[in-house]
């Protein structure tokens, strides 16, 4: 993917972080999160998944580390909508989470983006502080 005048953006690279992010709802949906406590396992997951991006773009030198990650949450949010509409009725027996609510539906997606942006924001600070 590349869009006239702009870094070359990797959508393997951007998938691949969209999907190590699901490692959130997955553990919430397994159990494994109420091990450690929900809001205190969603707060460590979301730093620990923010880490790994941050990590991932630095050490691949992703030309374009802001985009990247705004896209790659944007991807997150995409699965999480998906994996949601699928596993709610499974779970609970009827279809719960971001499809039921429009508000909430574009909540996630602006929410995610925003997650991308601000460790996007920080994987470039630290880009340009090695010049």
């Amino acid at each position: 993917m590349n869009i006239a005048g702009a870094a070359k953006l990797s959508l393997p690279l951007i998938v691949g972080l969209g999907a190590l992010a699901m490692i959130r709802p997955i553990m919430k949906m397994t159990g494994l999160m109420d091990l450690i406590g929900q809001q205190f396992g969603s707060i460590l997951m979301t730093v620990l998944i923010s880490l790994a991006w941050l990590i991932i773009v630095i050490m691949k030198k992703v030309t374009d580390p802001v985009r990247t990650l705004v896209l790659a949450g944007v991807a997150y949010a995409l699965f999480a909508i998906i994996v949601s509409g699928v596993m709610s009725p499974i779970l609970t027996g009827h279809l719960q989470g971001p499809l039921t609510n429009p508000f909430a539906f574009v909540s996630v997606f602006v929410t995610n983006a925003i997650w991308g942006l601000i460790v996007g924001a920080i994987a470039q600070g630290i880009r340009k502080g090695r010049r």
